[in-house]
């Protein structure tokens, strides 16, 4: 059913870069980040520093894992570290911070090939929730008019609250599946970054689909996989 296995009865959608054109906003926050922070003359965050380091992890592993690449070590900070200070907190603070600002100024776009897999999942009977590191997960459902078409969320907020550890982990698939009474076998997982990927396989979900929107449909495929596809409206055909 909708290019599934027929065992599978439920889907988990990533936000960011599978349902909405919000990766490349998150992409550009990043970079505003990390280039006003890295010193002169070192190298500047790349579209591969985002697919390796960023791509789907909760905001301050994201951090962690880019200055670690870097072979930098910065104190981790308080949550009232202000947006910038040289802490994990502090960049991550400013990420936020310029996120919200980009979507305030451009707002959301939504990939139409996601409205009609989404559309044809609720008609079909399938189970539909979102499974997104960000902890504006809500705000920018309600922007893009898919909030009715989702029935439940395990975002940010949510993770922080129960304590889910963040892509690659499965914790928040995981979570997902249990707020819908299905066991992961039942359910389809939708990412478009590696670690997301590599979440679902860690979790033995019934199907990975990996939504390749920035040509790394062999790292997805790598990480698990079960298919790539360029837009979720290919499933359809």
């Amino acid at each position: 059913m909708l290019g599934l296995p027929d065992h599978v009865t439920a889907c988990l959608f990533d936000l960011d870069g599978v349902l909405t054109d919000t990766a490349r906003v998150h992409q550009a926050a990043w970079a505003d980040t990390f280039n006003a922070f890295l010193p002169a003359g070192a190298p500047r965050f790349s579209q591969a520093d985002y697919n390796a380091t960023v791509d789907g992890r909760p905001r301050l592993d994201g951090v962690r894992t880019f200055l670690t690449s870097r072979g930098i070590d910065l104190p981790e900070g308080t949550v009232d570290d202000p947006p910038g200070a040289p802490t994990i907190h502090g960049l991550a603070a400013r990420k936020n911070d310029m996120v919200l600002a980009r979507i305030r100024t451009d707002g959301v776009v939504v990939y139409p090939g996601s409205v009609d897999y989404v559309t044809a999942a609720r008609d079909a009977g399938l189970r539909r929730v979102v499974v997104s590191a960000s902890a504006n997960c809500h705000d920018v459902l309600v922007a893009a008019g898919l909030d009715g078409f989702i029935e439940d969320r395990v975002d940010g907020v949510v993770a922080a609250r129960e304590g889910l550890r963040g892509k690659p982990f499965p914790d928040t698939f995981l979570a997902a599946a249990d707020r819908i009474g299905l066991a992961p076998g039942q359910c389809a997982v939708f990412e478009d970054a590696v670690a997301g990927v590599e979440a679902g396989k860690a979790g033995g979900f019934g199907y990975v689909v990996g939504v390749d929107r920035v040509d790394h449909a062999a790292d997805l495929l790598r990480a698990g996989a079960s298919r790539v596809v360029t837009d979720l409206v290919e499933l359809l055909s």
